[in-house]
């Protein structure tokens, strides 16, 4: 299971254009459909794409760029 989790739904070019985003930075993701899970559908709705670090529950929201993702990755790495 990936640490970091893609929300986001099918047609939605914003989180297409997250999912870019982050294979261009080489990092290692799972997307989830929040049309599949009730739950992420409330929290993430108005909200995708979201980017969910499972073991620290640190969300960072779209709009990011390049330099937000890496200082959110990078902050990751300070909490271990």
């Amino acid at each position: 299971m990936a640490e970091l989790i893609l929300f986001g739904t099918a047609g939605c070019h914003l989180c297409d254009e997250a999912e870019i985003l982050l294979l261009q930075a080489g990092v290692s993701f799972e997307t989830r459909d929040i049309m599949d899970d009730e739950q992420a559908q409330q929290s993430y709705a108005i909200r995708i794409p979201v980017l969910l670090h499972l073991a620290t529950g640190m969300e960072i929201g779209w709009p990011f760029d390049a330099q937000q993702l890496d200082d959110f990755i990078r902050s990751l790495t300070w909490r271990f």
